[in-house]
């Protein structure tokens, strides 16, 4: 018999693993899939942002209003505590420009691979291809390649990530078990459909650089792409939380100019030079910003400058969840204790994405299930310990 059961194995599952072995408790992981972390491996394909290194109280603000818990755990285990936890699997990091921390290796698999080495030397335990089917009269079970399992651990945690990326595990079936706390998904981190015109089609796949976005309170200078299917990218996906609650969406193409330098800048002679040269000429704008211009801002007006600066982006919503990086929704906060015991099954403990928080790229996502993961852990280890 194990003391401790943990389903899913992310980076909150793992987390939850092996803070609970560290106390004592014989523990096993779960999980449906024939490999573990196969998002988080995903997510290290374009350079493992573990975490961003700022003051607690700024990187707080990236998860909005969030909830007591998770703050609770992000101050236990922030910033600082990663960038000291992933050198002790002999993973060095660094900082880049903007303050994001990745691995020197820019990429999961080093990081994952220790840490399962280091967890199967504590003795925990890994099973694949065991899924999840709920309770039956408050028993787990799983359906597995040799059938039927059922386990009865002290505690569980579970660590059954979001709805996006299916593929990867990430279905958000485990819903269904816990309908009664659950908030409804909806995409995070996400594109927006963009139906484009034919003069766009020679800029399909092309970053837009040098501009702002802005929507609601949410503001972003990261680079954004055109792509085939709409505009995407971390410039995007910053304000994404805002467009999808209904947030008009403008980009600056000129964020570094106030609106009356540029407006000085228009009523320059223009002589017979057509329109598109001249802003090309007296505003710097590349082909890219004026084939923008010119898809959401004609026909234009007699002042053009505003427009520049608040270019309205038309677009048909959030691409499909499943694309998403993230999710919003999930297990809501008030099914659970501070210390994320599911109060309606004591010696339940829940962490990581299918909790109902949300985050912006840039480390806040994998930090947050980390600290989740960690927080989930320890009260577990206190609830068996106290049995």
């Amino acid at each position: 018999m194990t003391d401790a059961l943990v389903i899913g194995a992310g980076p909150a599952g793992l987390m939850a693993a092996e803070v609970m072995a560290a106390r004592g408790l014989s523990v096993t992981v779960a999980d449906a899939m024939p490999s573990v972390g196969r998002k988080f491996l995903m997510a290290g394909k374009s350079g493992l942002n573990l975490t961003k290194d700022e003051p607690i109280e700024a990187f707080l603000s990236a998860y909005g209003d969030v909830p007591a818990p998770m703050a609770t755990a992000l101050r236990a285990f922030g910033p600082d505590a990663v960038m000291d936890w992933a050198p002790g699997l002999d993973q060095p990091l660094f900082s880049g420009s903007t303050g994001r921390v990745f691995p020197k290796a820019m990429k999961a698999s080093p990081l994952l691979r220790a840490w399962l080495a280091r967890l199967g030397a504590t003795g925990v335990t890994l099973r694949t291809r065991w899924r999840w089917q709920g309770w039956t009269d408050g028993v787990l079970q799983f359906d597995t390649m040799g059938g039927l399992q059922i386990l009865t651990p002290k505690v569980t945690v579970l660590s059954l990530g979001g709805a996006s990326w299916a593929r990867l595990g990430s279905d958000g079936a485990w819903a269904g078990h816990l309908s009664d706390a659950v908030t409804r998904f909806a995409p995070a981190n996400m594109g927006f459909v963009v139906q484009w015109s034919d003069h766009m089609t020679r800029f399909l796949g092309a970053p837009i650089k040098s501009v702002a976005l802005q929507s609601g309170h949410q503001y972003s200078r990261g680079e954004c792409i055109v792509s085939k299917k709409g505009i995407e990218g971390g410039g995007v996906y910053a304000v994404s939380r805002a467009v999808r609650n209904g947030a008009e969406l403008t980009m600056d193409l000129r964020p570094d100019w106030p609106l009356d330098r540029v407006r000085a800048a228009l009523q320059k002679p223009r002589g017979k030079t057509s329109l598109s040269n001249h802003l090309r000429k007296v505003l710097r704008l590349d082909p890219l910003r004026l084939a923008l211009l010119a898809e959401f801002g004609r026909p234009y007006p007699d002042d053009l400058a505003p427009l520049i600066k608040a270019l309205p982006i038309r677009h048909a919503g959030p691409r499909p969840m499943d694309e998403a990086i993230s999710t919003a929704g999930g297990l809501r906060f008030d099914a659970l204790t501070d210390d994320l015991m599911l109060r309606a099954r004591p010696g339940v403990f829940c962490a990581g994405e299918m909790l109902d928080w949300e985050a912006p790229t840039g480390g806040y996502l994998i930090t947050g299930c980390l600290a989740t993961g960690r927080l989930a852990g320890l009260s577990a280890a206190r609830y068996a310990t106290d049995l």
